[in-house]
C-alpha cells in the first residue's frame, strides 16, 4: 500500500510518523513517501519560536482544544526521556499580559500551574493591569523536524524534493492515499477561499538573561499584533506581527522597527541584545483546521485524500492531536480497502 505525504513542516512529518508507527506492523506492504519543495530549516515551522500555547479563544471549537491537549500530554510524556534534548523539548514558564480583565482560556487546565498575576508581578510590566502565569512547553522545530525526519528515514520512508502541482501528479503514480499537509499553499492543490496567509515576522536575538516568555495581548488589534518575547535554548524570539492576507515573505524594515521598539519598551534590557537573525513567514490561517478525508476524482483517476492543514499560528501546539486524528482517518480508508476487493485500474 503506497502513501504520499505532501509537505514537510511539523504537520506533514508528524502525521507521517504517527501513521507509520500505528500501521506499519498491520500493513507490511506500507510504503510511504514524503514530497515537499521546502525542508527544514526552510519551512514555516522552523521560523516559529516553538511555545505551546493556543489562541486565547477556541471559539467554542472543542475538537481543536482536545487536539491541543493531546499534543501537550504527548510532549509532556517525552519530557523525561533521553530523546527530549534531541527533540528540542523543554519546560518554560512565563506571562500573558492584558490591559483589562479577560476570561480564562480554554487551556488553563492543560498547562501547568496556571494562575492570575499578583499586583506585585504586574508592577514589573507598566501599562498592563491583568495577566496570567503558567508553565508550558517549548518544542524548537530546528531540532524537532530533523528528529522526526531521522525517525522516518530509519523506518524506510523516502523523501523527494519537489513541488507537487496536483493530487493527480502523485496519485496517478499508483498512490493509494495522499495526505495533504501543504499549509498555506494548500489552495494551489485545491481552491480554498477560507485559507489565507497570516504573515508574521520575528527578530532572533542573543539575550541569555531572558528566562520567561512574555506575551502581550491587545484585544483591539487581534492575535499576535502586540509584542511578545520568547526565550529559546539559544536565541530569544521577538515578535508581534500578524498581517492577514499578506503573501510577502520578505523582511520588512517597518515591521522590524515596530517589533524592536515595542519589545524594548516591554523589556528595556533588550536594547543591549545582539540581533542574530530575522525571519518572516506565512501562517496558514483558517477559521478552523481542515482535517477530513475526501475522494478526489479527475476523469478516470481517483484517490483518497486526507487533508490536514490550516493550523494558523498554533501548528506546533496542535500537531500531534491532528496527526492522531489523521491516522484514524487513514485507518478508516484501510478498513474499506480491506473490506472491498481491489478495483481494476482503468
Amino acid at each position: 500500500m503506497r502513501v504520499a505525504v505532501i509537505g514537510a513542516g511539523v504537520i506533514g512529518l508528524s502525521t507521517a510518523l504517527c501513521i507509520h508507527e500505528q500501521y506499519h506492523s498491520l500493513v507490511p506492504s506500507l510504503e510511504m513517501e514524503v514530497y515537499a519543495d521546502r525542508y527544514t530549516p526552510h519551512t514555516t515551522s522552523d521560523g516559529a519560536a516553538g511555545l505551546w500555547q493556543p489562541y486565547l479563544s477556541d471559539h467554542g471549537n472543542l475538537q481543536e482544544t482536545l487536539w491541543n491537549k493531546e499534543t501537550f500530554d504527548y510532549l509532556l510524556g517525552h519530557l523525561g526521556s533521553p530523546a527530549a534534548k534531541e527533540m528540542g523539548l523543554f519546560l518554560i514558564s512565563g506571562y500573558n499580559l492584558f490591559t483589562q480583565p479577560v476570561p480564562d482560556p480554554s487551556w488553563k487546565n492543560i498547562v501547568l500551574g496556571f494562575r492570575n498575576l499578583t499586583p506585585k508581578e504586574l508592577e514589573l510590566f507598566p501599562g498592563y493591569s491583568y495577566g496570567w502565569f503558567n508553565t508550558a512547553l517549548m518544542l524548537e522545530c530546528r531540532s524537532y523536524l530533523p528528529w522526526l525526519t531521522n525517525r522516518l528515514m530509519q523506518r524506510g520512508v523516502k523523501f523527494f524534493h519537489k513541488k507537487v502541482e496536483s493530487f493527480q501528479e502523485v496519485s496517478g503514480d499508483g498512490m493509494d492515499v495522499v495526505i495533504n499537509c501543504t499549509g498555506v499553499r494548500a489552495g494551489e492543490l485545491q481552491p480554498d477561499p477560507e485559507l489565507q496567509p497570516g504573515r508574521g515576522q520575528v527578530i532572533k536575538v542573543l539575550a541569555p538573561w531572558v528566562k520567561h516568555f512574555i506575551i502581550t495581548h491587545d484585544i483591539e488589534s487581534g492575535i499576535y499584533n502586540s509584542p511578545y518575547v520568547i526565550p529559546g535554548s539559544e536565541f530569544t524570539v521577538l515578535g508581534g506581527i500578524y498581517q492577514h492576507g499578506n503573501w510577502n515573505e520578505e523582511n520588512s524594515a517597518q515591521d522590524h522597527k515596530t517589533i524592536w521598539e515595542n519589545c524594548c519598551r516591554l523589556l528595556p534590557a533588550l536594547q543591549k541584545a545582539k540581533i542574530v537573525q530575522e525571519w518572516s513567514g506565512l501562517r496558514p490561517a483558517r477559521p478552523w483546521v481542515r482535517l477530513e478525508r475526501e475522494t478526489v476524482r479527475h476523469g478516470h483517476f481517483q484517490a483518497e485524500v486526507i487533508h490536514n492543514y490550516g493550523h494558523g499560528g498554533f501548528g506546533i501546539t496542535i500537531h500531534w492531536g491532528c496527526a492522531m486524528a489523521a491516522a484514524r482517518l487513514f485507518g478508516s480508508i484501510l478498513q474499506e480497502k480491506l473490506a472491498s476487493p481491489p478495483q481494476p485500474r482503468l
